[in-house]
């Protein structure tokens, strides 16, 4: 019995469509294994050498890479079980991202697919984290609305197949993480910031008024916040040398509930102006709690379908690429080896 089921088992895998996956758009370089759209392995090495200045440095991003790459994707194939040979294609980000580090990604995924004569796939990086939601169940119907909100991005997307999404509504000028990390610089917290200021909340009330941006349409805007923030605590730590450190709990609280409830009202807008009750939330700030708590809420008073993705899909991941590439396989849709990086490239 145990030799039938072994024998079955590498008859199945034999014909399963293995990818290869690389996301090295910003700071976090990543590989992962993909076979016929599951994920076998998912492996990120966190650069933490941008801690001390704040952000990400790009120069310094793209030469971590440069170490890590090799490293990673060693780790994701022996994590998945499958050998280089079994590799059918090799799925790389190419944009939107930091340039150095897009490029070291797409140069090593055009190397490898090069050397072991198997195509290469594209993957735009904000439609990676909207098709995350397919890397685990349960998986969103058609149409669903994705509040993305990732590094510089913030977007309400339509999404009506994996092949055909629409941006409703995005951000004019900084984006929700930049408001939580810029936000969270002022207040002299690490990089990056979004975590802590969560984490402060939770022990906050939020005591302070901050605005929110009144932009027709669905579009956002969260460069006023940040100013705001920025006067709000000159002006009181001229009056208390100590006040951000004593207020720092209410002071994160009033910021992340400004944030979430400016999301919050765009979402709702838009699910109602599109009439769709499938809702789902990714990128990097989909890992808020405050935000997932908030959707959740959302969801059963309006009676929404809510799709909130495990921590491991909210974060830069190769996973979340592999996805996207699975759908462009059974597509067709390949590129040559002329293929470059683009770090601003079109939805």
């Amino acid at each position: 019995m145990h030799f039938v089921v072994s024998q079955a088992t590498f008859a199945f895998s034999f014909m399963r469509v293995n990818i290869l996956a690389i996301e090295s758009s910003c700071d976090d370089t990543s590989a992962a294994v993909i076979s016929d759209g599951c994920v076998l392995s998912n492996i990120v090495s966190v650069q933490k050498a941008h801690a001390e200045y704040g952000g990400v440095v790009p120069e310094l991003a793209s030469r971590e890479h440069q170490v890590h790459i090799i490293p990673v994707v060693d780790q994701a194939l022996k994590a998945s079980n499958i050998r280089t040979k079994d590799l059918h294609a090799i799925a790389f980000t190419r944009g939107p991202g930091l340039l150095g580090s897009l490029i070291v990604g797409v140069t090593f995924a055009k190397s490898m697919a090069l050397t072991l004569d198997i195509p290469l796939i594209e993957v735009h990086h904000m439609h990676a984290h909207v098709l995350a939601h397919f890397a685990e169940d349960p998986k969103p119907a058609f149409p669903f609305l994705c509040l993305t909100v990732s590094g510089g991005h913030t977007q309400i997307i339509r999404v009506d197949s994996p092949y055909d999404m629409k941006i409703l509504g995005q951000t004019r000028d900084d984006a929700a993480g930049e408001a939580f990390d810029k936000t969270g610089k002022m207040l002299g917290l690490t990089y990056p910031a979004g975590p802590l200021i969560d984490k402060y909340a939770h022990s906050g009330q939020a005591i302070y008024d901050f605005p929110i941006a009144d932009i027709a349409g669905l579009d956002f805007s969260f460069s006023g916040l940040k100013t705001a923030v920025m006067y709000f605590l000159r002006d009181r730590s001229k009056e208390n040398p100590d006040f951000i450190k004593s207020e720092l709990a209410n002071i994160s609280r009033s910021v992340q509930d400004v944030i979430v409830e400016s999301l919050m009202r765009k979402l709702i807008k838009a699910a109602e102006q599109e009439n769709i009750k499938n809702i789902a939330i990714a990128g990097g700030v989909s890992a808020n709690s405050a935000l997932r708590s908030r959707l959740e809420i959302e969801a059963r008073n309006r009676s929404w379908n809510a799709y909130i993705p495990d921590f491991e899909y909210c974060r830069d991941n190769a996973g979340m690429v592999g996805i996207a590439a699975h759908y462009k396989w059974l597509a067709k849709d390949f590129v040559g080896q002329d293929v470059s990086a683009q770090a601003r490239l079109e939805f």
